[in-house]
């Protein structure tokens, strides 16, 4: 894959669970809601290899019909400022990171290639199952199979990496070799593209059609701009993934080589993340309150994005595909300014849409106190917990948010199933990072 070009807030749930609890009553007759309930998706045809160069009149639509409506769609309420007048992505979506409301859209559900943005989904799957300590040494097998042109880390063979420096290449870097070592510790590229279209179909991102772990141009791999956004907003539940994804710059281990004295050694090279509104670049400042989360740019895909950003109490998640414009850095600065609007749109208009909870999550909601796991196969290591309880919550590894959310109100979903859906539908943040520069 070409080189990128280089280029909590705490939701108050304590106060919700009271108005819940007021509530009973009125809330019994929702106990037909649950996550499996929401809007449906219409049924996507097989991705084209050649995504064609306007929506299709047909889309899913997860979320809401209006997602599924060619062009923009946006409701603008009193005094609501007007969506910017020069975007040119193909496909754009802003929502709000923890109640899952789409403020606007535009060809939210088309399928287009992904590039390096895929890496959410490849990290929300698999950066549970190692804890960060654990240590690999590099084989061979391990780097077979990366696409030609694809950016790197620098991972060399027979050389031992932790799973932290791993992670630490991939957000940082975008490093499809750190992605194949991982992909090799979960048992190899083929299991964990299974393991990761598994969890996309339990996130209900039902555009994506996984063929290469690492966003590489593939024939077939596509998502959209509403499945990264499912993506990051499920990642971001987890201690480490938000972490990794806010971290602007670190060390990464070198090759051992021989000292002075003829003893081995090893030294570091820093690395610093291409994410441009995180570290910043000549032509695009770095963008007040930004979290993450993580670019691509591809041949096929052109220049992808997806951030999250908390201004004044509020979170959002923007994600930008493939601006038509060719200019440097373009798809962030279209992100800046959907960001900008986002920010002082909030509270004005009316959603068009949601960001649909897992499925998992409709199973969690059936067992009172249940958490969810994030992913299938191996259990889940440190790398999935929250940093922080959530309103004095214990929180258990794996989905976070959902988990959590569940765990507080334990016997009080006895009492108020109905209202289950509900509380699902809200995925606090905890310790939201801010811009992090590791030593």
């Amino acid at each position: 894959m070409p080189a990128p070009k280089q280029p909590t807030r705490r939701s108050n749930l304590a106060t919700s669970l009271t108005s819940l609890t007021a509530s009973v009553a009125a809330l019994t007759g929702l106990a037909t809601l649950s996550v499996a309930a929401a809007p449906a998706a219409l049924a996507a045809p097989h991705p084209s290899t050649t995504p064609s160069a306007t929506p299709p009149a047909t889309m899913s639509t997860v979320g809401g019909t209006r997602l599924g409506t060619p062009g923009t769609q946006v409701n603008l309420g009193s005094g609501a400022p007007v969506l910017p007048k020069d975007l040119t992505a193909r496909s754009w979506i802003v929502s709000d990171a923890e109640s899952g409301e789409v403020l606007a859209a535009h060809n939210a559900h088309w399928r287009l290639p992904p590039a390096s943005t895929l890496k959410m989904l490849f990290a929300d799957t698999v950066l549970p199952r190692f804890p960060k300590t654990t240590k690999h040494k590099v084989v061979p097998t391990d780097l077979a199979g990366i696409g030609s042109g694809s950016s790197m880390v620098g991972i060399k063979e027979n050389e031992t990496y932790t799973v932290h420096d791993l992670w630490l290449g991939v957000f940082l870097r975008s490093g499809n070799d750190a992605v194949h070592v991982l992909s090799a510790m979960n048992g190899g590229v083929d299991r964990t593209v299974q393991d990761m279209q598994a969890h996309a179909e339990d996130l209900q991102a039902l555009d994506t059609h996984v063929v290469s772990p690492d966003g590489y141009d593939a024939d077939g791999q596509v998502s959209s701009a509403y499945d990264l956004s499912l993506f990051a907003r499920s990642g971001l539940q987890k201690k480490d993934f938000r972490e990794y994804c806010s971290t602007v710059r670190a060390k990464f281990p070198g090759a051992t080589t021989k000292g002075k004295k003829g003893k081995p050694g090893r030294g570091t090279f820093e690395i610093q993340n291409t994410n441009r509104l995180l570290s910043g670049d000549s032509d695009v400042p770095v963008y007040q309150g930004i979290a993450g989360v993580k670019n691509g740019n591809t041949t096929n895909a052109g220049a992808t994005f997806t951030g999250v950003a908390e201004r004044g109490g509020k979170v959002l998640l923007v994600t930008v595909m493939k601006p038509e414009k060719n200019e440097h850095n373009e798809v962030y600065k279209e992100t800046a300014k959907l960001f900008d609007w986002g920010f002082k749109a909030a509270g004005k208009v009316t959603p068009v849409g949601e960001l649909v909870a897992p499925k998992s999550a409709a199973q969690a909601g059936a067992q009172p106190g249940a958490t969810t796991s994030s992913g299938s196969g191996k259990g889940a290591g440190t790398g999935g917990s929250s940093s922080k309880p959530v309103a004095s919550a214990s929180s258990g590894s794996g989905s976070g948010g959902v988990g959590v959310a569940l765990g507080i109100t334990g016997g009080l979903l006895a009492l108020v199933a109905g209202a289950v859906f509900l509380i699902n539908r809200r995925w606090p943040l905890p310790d939201l990072v801010r811009r992090r520069t590791r030593p």
